[in-house]
């Protein structure tokens, strides 16, 4: 990705144009390595206030605005609090960036616990895997972060509360801002590679790979030249490419752009019209930094932060899941087992009906098989410790045996599979959740019952999410359980008999509701093809080409005694193969 420090030195500015000499609202940590800080301004522009995301995921590190609304956890973690106590009504004061460096530095003045005016600053290092948020004090100590570095970690530069904060270790690069294009040219000239692109990366710092790509697409006019064969015509161009940028930079004359195209496998941003891959990528250009940040990670970031949410519940339903995988297996071989009882019986039958012929001591005995076409001979195995009689009773006993095995066998593996599917179903809606109180709400339906351990959580906490709301083409009011108790809800209470049930078939998914307000089958078959694309797309066939989804009146949807939640028999049903559309359904979803 290209959030390199010249893209980082446009945040810069949008953050003290938009929010300088703001005060510190709320903070938040709504995951394990993103901080929300609300500041509340009043400048020219009006009064209002913006939430600053700060970010230190590997896959995502970032500063900007964000307009996403996001869930916070029950108790604050920490660093949050740590960073409320010292930041809290405080007022920014000043944004600073080290040359053009990956590492922005946020001042704000507060009042600290002694009534003293103070300063402390929070750094956000935005460096892959090393990204960092870190709280100093005016004193250059380290508070605390939210990524403590230990010497197992680096022994090179430790990130500690009470040790000195130490920035991280400059590169040996020019800023393009402060260097004079001479020195900038002679750099150039002098690095090792060829590579006209890889040249100004090493050259500028700052600089990524996509953005040096895109500066030597646009200085060699497209072609492929090596640095040392570049005519003059060339090299001024490289000169004339690099003052533009500069110029641009200084006066925001930039060109936010996100550039996405699958077969090249490309999703990246930077500031400038992307050039380079020709007219084949999507691209769209976005007016700020922060708009275009907030769309480029929003889908990504939300699965990383239910990810870490749901992390334990998902390993858990994954080991229940293959614990009854392995007892359906061992319950299927002790099927096996039982299908030779009528052999045992036969034995039995045998072993009376020649009981002349058998003594007490043998091991085994050699027997005419009458109920077989043509009498084969059979050898039967005898326990020498026991008479003829004995022998047969034994074989009649184990016959006994396997027969009530099998009966309940039957009866087991039938469990064994409704628990899996259920399991199946939970697993399903864990992966489709999008906020904190959706989790709560499997965890209070997996405690009752009996997965996990109830949790003493206070009613308020819980708030109870209602269903997904949809409309379709036609008008119609289309709903979604997002689990498996509001599936029950949406299903046995919510909805009339008069309307539409549909669900994926065979495979575990929501619950969808089509309101028909009393036109039973009637309601329009677009309206119909929409809500089976709802329910295709809530369900674990939402990666598939095609899902067959089946559809009832609710009045033929039923729910066994003793089911578990989410699970239903239903008849007089019709088939709609629909592909799942995510854009489409998020089209239909009511704001």
């Amino acid at each position: 990705m290209a959030l390199d420090g010249v893209f980082l030195s446009v945040i810069a500015k949008e953050i003290e144009t938009n929010v300088l000499n703001a005060r510190v609202e709320k903070i938040s940590q709504p995951s394990k390595e993103e901080i929300i800080i609300s500041l509340r301004y009043k400048n020219e522009t009006g009064a209002g206030s913006k939430k600053l995301l700060l970010s230190a995921n590997a896959n995502s590190p970032r500063i900007h605005f964000t307009n996403i609304a996001l869930e916070n956890p029950q108790s604050p973690p920490m660093f949050c609090m740590l960073l409320r106590k010292h930041l809290n009504t405080g007022r920014l004061i000043a944004v600073r960036q080290s040359g053009l460096d990956r590492v922005l530095c946020l001042d704000f003045e507060a009042v600290n616990e002694l009534g003293d005016l103070t300063t402390n600053t929070v750094v956000i290092e935005i460096m892959g895997r090393h990204s960092n948020i870190i709280l100093i004090n005016q004193d250059n100590k380290i508070i605390d972060s939210i990524k403590r570095i230990t010497n197992e970690v680096s022994s090179v530069r430790m990130v500690l509360p009470g040790m000195s904060y130490q920035a991280p270790p400059a590169q040996d690069k020019l800023n393009l801002f402060t260097a004079s294009m001479d020195e900038v040219i002679q750099r150039f000239y002098k690095t090792p590679s060829i590579d006209v692109a890889k040249s100004i990366m090493q050259t500028l710092e700052g600089i990524s790979p996509l953005l040096a790509r895109e500066l030597s697409y646009l200085a060699l006019k497209g072609q492929d030249i090596e640095k040392d064969r570049l005519s003059d015509y060339y090299k001024q161009r490289i000169i004339d490419t690099l003052n533009e940028l500069k110029q641009n930079l200084q006066i925001g004359n930039l060109q936010l752009t996100v550039c996405i195209e699958d077969s090249l496998k490309l999703n990246d941003f930077t500031l400038y019209d992307i050039n380079q891959y020709g007219s084949k990528p999507k691209k769209t250009v976005y007016e700020t930094t922060s708009a275009l940040l907030d769309s480029f990670y929003a889908d990504r970031d939300q699965q990383q932060r239910m990810k870490q949410r749901s992390n334990d519940l998902l390993k858990l339903l994954m080991n229940t899941s293959e614990r009854i995988t392995k007892k359906l297996a061992l319950q299927q071989a002790e099927l096996l087992e039982c299908a030779n009882r009528d052999t045992l019986k036969a034995y039995g039958d045998l072993i009376n009906a020649n009981i002349y012929r058998i003594e007490k001591g043998m091991h085994e005995v050699t027997l005419e098989n009458f109920y077989e076409e043509a009498c084969p001979s059979v050898t039967i195995k005898l326990d020498p410790r026991k008479g003829p009689a004995q022998n047969a009773q034994h074989y009649y006993l184990e016959y006994r045996k396997a027969q009530t095995a099998e009966q309940m066998l039957h009866d087991l593996m039938a469990k064994s599979q409704m628990e899996l599917t259920y399991i199946d179903s939970v697993f399903d809606a864990v992966s489709r959740t999008k906020g904190e109180s959706e989790l709560l709400e499997i965890r209070e339906e997996l405690a009752e019952q009996g997965y996990i351990r109830a949790t003493k959580q206070k009613s308020r906490m819980l708030k109870a999410q209602p269903p997904i709301a949809y409309r379709s083409s036609d008008g119609y009011s289309i709903l979604c359980g997002r689990n498996n108790k509001q599936n029950d809800k949406l299903t046995l209470k919510v909805a009339r008999n008069s309307d539409l049930w549909l669900h994926t078939q065979e495979i575990a998914g929501s619950h969808v509701i089509i309101e028909t307000n009393g036109e039973g089958m009637d309601v329009p078959v677009r309206t119909i093809t929409e809500a089976a694309i709802i329910a295709a797309t809530n369900s674990q066939g939402r990666n598939s080409a095609q899902v067959a989804v089946d559809y009832t009146l609710v009045r033929y949807v039923k729910k066994p005694n003793g089911a578990k939640p989410g699970m239903v028999i239903f008849t007089d049903y019709y088939t709609a193969y629909v592909t799942p559309d995510a854009q489409l359904v998020e089209s239909l979803r009511v704001k």
